[in-house]
């Protein structure tokens, strides 16, 4: 049986390419945000279902990559950063966080309790009740945004 030659699956990036995702991606996640299934995509596409399900499907490990490499990149960037340790009580981070801003003479533009929201919002699976479940990682960037990520074994 000869292998076939499945449409725009294995379609590269030109270097200068302004999207981490081909042409033929973009029309798939479109066309399903739409609400259309993916044999209907093939329909309109011309292609069959299982070249749409591997085009969404790389679709989104490149969306997820880029969104990774996007909150690696403003960890990096990030003025304040916080290694807090499991058992810490919730409500002392904003004390931590606005001691390390005060020490950077960085005035944040958030409240203690927009700290607390946005830790139980970004990362509700590392807190339970008032307590840090793991040792996480923060970061603030100067506005005031927070990124927090479990801690790496190795730091």
């Amino acid at each position: 049986m000869a292998e076939d030659n499945i449409e725009g699956v294995g379609e590269e990036q030109d270097e200068g390419a302004e999207s981490l995702l081909t042409e033929r991606q973009l029309q798939v996640l479109q066309l399903r945000k739409e609400g259309r299934s993916q044999a209907e995509v093939a329909d309109i596409l011309g292609t069959t279902r299982s070249n749409i399900s591997i085009l969404e499907k790389r679709a989104h490990q490149n969306i997820h990559r880029a969104e990774q490499t996007l909150l690696q990149w403003m960890m990096i960037k990030a003025p304040i950063s916080l290694k807090v340790k499991e058992g810490t009580d919730v409500f002392d981070l904003p004390k931590m966080i606005f001691d390390a801003a005060d020490q950077r003479s960085i005035e944040l533009p958030v409240t203690s309790l927009d700290i607390i929201v946005q830790l139980r919002r970004k990362s509700p699976q590392l807190f339970r009740k008032r307590a840090v479940l793991k040792d996480v990682d923060v970061y603030v960037t100067e506005d005031g945004e927070l990124l927090v990520q479990e801690s790496s074994p190795l730091g």
